[in-house]
């Protein structure tokens, strides 16, 4: 197991007023005690040295501010337009109702045969479809035009994501927990890689600010255990998570994964599974009774 430095670290319990008012206060008394020993001393002249203080501690100020806004993590992957899609895949989505899923689902280059047990609707345009389970449009390469094209640009767009996310380099941490068991862990941002499967046997807590970032390479399969949980801490978004697996990816009954997933083969959600992320599968995306938020 190896790990390296993610990113800037700074001190929790430094803020602005640490060094905002000690150095106002203390130039303050600096050109009181200078000028007042000077008889000719001006009036505009205290000010202008006053001043001069107060600018230098608000440009402390700022730096410190940017320091604190610095990203914690890898360079974000850009799903492009496949981040329009909650789920995406080339060889179809199933689902054994009923399943919730909040955003797009679409399939290409396999027709709609390949969106299953979603009583769909199509719309008269013919460009996508309306499910009761789907808080979204369902697409597929055989609907009206621009659709196929539509869904064309972001099949590669997701190749293009899994690429990008599977070929980073010098990662942070190397093959963590015995055998990739990583139950009970506490994820901080960086760039994971994984030379074996993963299996998530306990809850796992990915912790971050709102803007770090975490990339996990798995190059087996991915599995969350029955009643298992990925849960975030400290602001950290599901948007800013990667899994990129190259094996199947499974969640288990009652299971909860958090990010976004790009998986080079099949994603699976068994019944009650959870997740809030998007599922872009290079093969196919399977549902049972299950939730995708993304």
């Amino acid at each position: 197991m190896s790990a390296g430095n993610s990113g800037v670290s700074r001190p929790a319990w430094v803020t602005p007023s640490h060094i905002l008012f000690p150095l106002v206060k203390d130039s303050k008394r600096a050109s009181e005690f200078a000028y007042d020993d000077v008889p000719d001393a001006t009036v505009g002249q205290k000010l202008i040295s006053f001043a001069t203080a107060m600018i230098s501690a608000l440009t402390l100020c700022i730096l410190l501010a940017l320091d604190s806004a610095v990203a914690l993590g890898p360079a974000a992957v850009n799903l492009r337009t496949a981040a329009n899609y909650a789920i995406l895949s080339k060889s179809g989505v199933s689902t054994v109702p009923p399943s919730v899923i909040t955003g797009n689902v679409g399939t290409s280059p396999i027709a709609a045969t390949g969106l299953t047990g979603f009583s769909f609707t199509l719309d008269p345009t013919g460009e996508f479809a309306t499910s009761a389970q789907v808080a979204g449009q369902l697409t597929a390469a055989s609907f009206t035009v621009p659709t196929p094209s539509t869904l064309t640009v972001a099949v590669g767009d997701m190749g293009t994501a899994f690429t990008d996310a599977t070929g980073r380099v010098s990662p942070n941490f190397t093959n963590l927990g015995a055998n990739g068991a990583i139950g009970g862990l506490i994820l901080t941002p960086g760039l994971y890689k994984w030379t074996t499967s993963v299996t998530v046997g306990s809850q796992i807590t990915i912790t971050g600010a709102a803007t770090d970032t975490w990339i996990f390479q798995v190059a087996g399969t991915l599995t969350v255990v029955a009643g298992m949980k990925m849960v975030l801490a400290g602001g950290a978004l599901a948007s800013n998570i990667v899994w990129v697996v190259t094996g199947a990816v499974s969640a288990q009954a009652g299971a909860h994964i958090e990010g976004v997933v790009l998986g080079k083969t099949s994603i699976s959600l068994l019944t009650g599974a959870t997740a809030n992320s998007r599922l872009l599968s290079q093969t196919s995306v399977a549902l049972q009774k299950a939730t995708v938020n993304n």
